[in-house]
């Protein structure tokens, strides 16, 4: 009966088994990208709907991948990787190299162990390669996900992890070369083909940017003076595909190709355009890629490998945390710090899958190594939330120090606050945490604000603000810059999820003291006015009124009439979200 479905009854099945493990997922509070790698374990067990129709799906899922990289080629900039070149070039390269280096030294214990005891090792070094590049990468999806839910982004631990998780990005576009290149070599010319491969690479993208960053521009410009977006959208595809196309018949990989035009489009004007208008197409593409990954698993040989699975689900992950922790804490970091870094980065990733199918294209990994591999991949990525969860309870048992420096934190925040009374707590010294507080200073108000970001919070002091080490994300923090006692709290970054928590807490504990909530736009309103939030900014209206003012004033209107219409304005479009936020939350 399956192998009589029509394409339209094929898309229902695919696109229903998708919805379902996407929203079990969400209301899990786990990443969507499970939920497809769960659909297609379920639809794998199809038996001729996966034999029929596997290969269409795969081809498109193979476009998925193709705008993954595009959309990593996009976020590809210099200014980004300069401000955290010493963790992406420091901590991120020496990550990768050794978990490399870790690999092919474990397969030659392994090799010579089962050597002396006359027993089979069919894996070959090159096989290891595949596997150690595999296993170098993380979840990215996940990691940035869960981290950005707790504030941890700008954490001394968030940007060791940020940094690593940047590197291997940028380390898979050499490793989609090198793969390719161990698969088609002989055992005597491996320099020989590594050098050609790298070198068709070199020159491929030395041609790109030496001419296409102008070329890109200049068709950009033209095609963006049509003003149409499906025209703009149709030319984004047509130069994605066919730089992909491109770099596979020059013997490289299509990804590369598509990472390289996203680096180009990175350095002009429709950066944000392209990447706004993309992301629908990437997401729902990239998870029919992850959905064909889930139906590559045979449940039947998973059920005689499970103790497989296992040993390659958990001597990974154990032995990569304690690889990256050992990194972490020889590069300065704290016993916790590095406790963190490990745990957090110790699970596959998006393009450890990429890559292993890769290896497994070019014979360079058994296939019977396939469904183990791929299942403890798998494995790894569904626990990762309940042990980034967990992590802070584990830390604290068997670190001490780790919570010392936390008490040190705690100790200097509320030394500060003991001198203060009736004041405001700023939540983030960004930059709108920064000109609040340069604004309290000039009238004389008592604040203290805190950040997770030591570096930003050492420049906050230098210029004199009362500023400490803390996140507004752990009560402890919150209740030692003296919360009992203060007149408001501000959350001054636009994270809406943060927000919701420092509301819950002072929900919980002191309700009476009133939340002031920036947020982008209108959007969250509701949310946050139900979560107890006093007043809530929206960025996208206060620039309107600020451009507003400035036209105005341009246009030489009084100025007295131009407050008075602003003000107007002002208040007319606040009662209205209050009054929207109302009737929502009713």
């Amino acid at each position: 009966m399956l192998s009589s479905m029509n394409t339209i009854e094929i898309a229902l099945i695919y696109l229903s088994f998708a919805v379902v493990g996407v929203v079990a997922c969400r209301l899990l509070h786990l990443p969507a990208i499970l939920g497809y790698l769960v659909a297609g374990v379920f639809l794998g067990q199809g038996g001729a709907l996966v034999e029929e129709n596997e290969a269409a799906v795969a081809s498109v899922a193979e476009i998925g991948v193709v705008l993954l990289m595009f959309v990593i080629g996009l976020e590809f900039n210099l200014p980004k990787l300069l401000r955290l070149k010493k963790m992406v070039f420091g901590f991120g390269l020496t990550q990768v190299v050794v978990t490399l280096m870790g690999t092919l030294l474990g397969h030659l214990l392994i090799f010579q162990l089962l050597n002396y005891l006359h027993l089979p090792w069919d894996l070959k070094w090159q096989g290891a390669v595949a596997l150690g590049a595999a296993m170098a990468m993380s979840s990215t999806a996940i990691v940035v996900k869960l981290m950005a839910e707790r504030a941890e982004i700008d954490s001394q631990h968030g940007r060791r992890v940020i940094g690593a998780l940047l590197f291997q990005d940028l380390a898979v576009v050499p490793l989609l070369v090198l793969i390719p290149a161990l698969g088609g070599m002989n055992e005597g010319n491996l320099a020989t083909e590594l050098a050609w491969a790298f070198g068709k690479a070199a020159l491929l993208v030395a041609l790109l940017l030496w001419g296409g960053q102008k070329l890109m521009r200049s068709w950009l410009t033209i095609v963006d003076r049509r003003n149409s977006d499906e025209l703009f959208m149709l030319n984004i595809f047509l130069l994605t595909l066919g730089l992909a196309w491109l770099t596979e018949h020059a013997g490289l990989s299509m990804a590369m190709g598509a990472f390289l035009a996203g680096m180009l489009i990175a350095e002009t004007e429709f950066k944000q355009k392209v990447e706004d208008d993309i992301r629908p197409f990437h997401d729902v593409l990239l998870g029919l890629f992850f959905i064909t990954l889930g139906m590559k698993l045979d449940w039947h040989v998973l059920q005689l490998q499970w103790h497989w699975v296992l040993i390659l689900a958990v001597v990974p992950v154990v032995v990569k945390a304690l690889l990256i922790g050992v990194l972490a804490y020889a590069s300065g970091a704290s016993n916790g710090v590095a406790a963190r870094t490990g745990i957090y980065l110790a699970q596959a990733g998006e393009f450890g899958f990429v890559l292993l199918t890769l290896g497994l294209d070019n014979a360079l990994i058994d296939h019977r190594w396939a469904n183990p591999v791929l299942a403890a991949m798998v494995l790894s990525m569904l626990v990762t939330p309940l042990l980034i969860q967990n992590a802070d309870r584990w830390i604290y048992r068997f670190s001490p120090d780790d919570w010392l420096t936390q008490s040190l934190q705690i100790t200097s925040i509320a030394k500060q606050a003991m001198a203060i009374d009736h004041h405001v707590i700023v939540c983030g010294f960004g930059n709108t945490g920064r000109h609040l507080c340069q604004l309290l200073e000039l009238e004389s108000i008592s604040y203290i604000a805190l950040d997770v970001n030591p570096d930003v919070v050492a420049a906050g002091l230098l210029a004199g603000h009362h500023v400490q080490v803390g996140d507004s994300f752990q009560m402890p923090h919150l209740l030692s810059a003296g919360l009992s006692r203060a007149s408001a709290v501000v959350v001054s970054f636009d994270d809406t999820a943060t927000a919701l928590q420092v509301l819950a807490m002072v929900q919980l504990h002191v309700p009476q003291v009133p939340v002031l909530v920036r947020t982008r736009d209108d959007h969250d309103m509701a949310l946050l006015k139900q979560a107890g939030a006093r007043e809530i900014i929206p960025d996208a209206f206060e620039v309107s009124l600020s451009l507003a003012t400035q036209t105005l004033s341009l246009l030489g209107l009084p100025e007295q009439q131009v407050n008075r219409l602003v003000a107007g304005q002002r208040q007319s479009q606040y009662a209205n979200l209050k009054n929207d936020s109302h009737e929502s939350i009713q």
